[in-house]
């Protein structure tokens, strides 16, 4: 298995930075925020690269808004205010942001672009989003859109526009119609990354401003690795 290179203070990827927030580039195997691992989350390195930047004596404030997955690259906003923090929070949980990702998938789905709706009852102790076409106790409708953006040699990339925001969702879907993202052996696919990275990225991300009211696009490179390369 190939070591895997996560985000450091050094090397963090940001992609935009003002007063009341910042954007990074999450490298996959970053984890978000802490959890009974102990590694490192990518809140601690942001914070401390804010630290060093603006050679802070005492504690810097920085709030999580949402999450991305541990083997998931993309876009991740944290809040650098207390006052951007409820409102960005209030933003991802109504879904008032337009997330658009990129998948990397073996499997063409029959149609070039679609409209899936499953029902998704996730299992906690399995940490695993079971899709279904109908529903059923404790599921909850997830939607998204997709479509094939380019034919790789035995590869196929996707462009997913989501429009609910459920536990491992575009995962879950697509393994669904028979299209499993590459790496991603939870969902069906046969093999692990040697990194144990997916080839899912959250490659777009709009939403309007908590404090300035401003419409907001932030685009994010994929990971620099052999079949990421040929999509961009």
């Amino acid at each position: 298995m190939s070591k895997k290179i996560l985000s450091t203070p050094e090397n963090l990827q940001v992609i935009y930075e003002d007063n009341h927030l910042i954007v990074i580039n999450k490298r996959p195997g970053d984890i978000v925020q802490g959890d009974k691992t102990g590694d490192m989350p990518l809140s601690e390195v942001v914070k401390r690269y804010l630290k060093q930047k603006y050679n802070k004596p005492g504690n810097v404030y920085l709030g999580v808004t949402h999450r991305l997955d541990r083997p998931t690259s993309g876009i991740v906003v944290f809040a650098k205010t207390s006052k951007a923090l409820p409102r960005l929070n209030k933003l991802f949980a109504e879904k008032e942001a337009q997330k658009t990702y990129w998948a990397i998938v073996k499997n063409a789905p029959e149609k070039e672009e679609d409209t899936l709706v499953h029902w998704l009852t996730r299992n906690p102790k399995q940490n695993k989003s079971y899709p279904s076409t109908k529903q059923t106790d404790n599921s909850k409708k997830a939607i998204l859109s997709y479509k094939v953006l380019k034919k790789l040699d035995t590869y196929f990339l996707l462009q997913v526009d989501l429009q609910t925001g459920r536990h491992h969702q575009i995962r879950a879907q697509l393994a669904g119609i028979g299209s499993p993202i590459k790496g991603d052996l939870k969902y069906g696919f046969d093999r692990s990354n040697k990194d144990a990275s997916i080839h899912l990225h959250a490659r777009k991300l709009s939403f309007i401003h908590p404090v300035k009211k401003e419409k907001m696009t932030f685009v994010a490179p994929p990971p620099s690795e052999p079949l990421w390369n040929v999509c961009c």
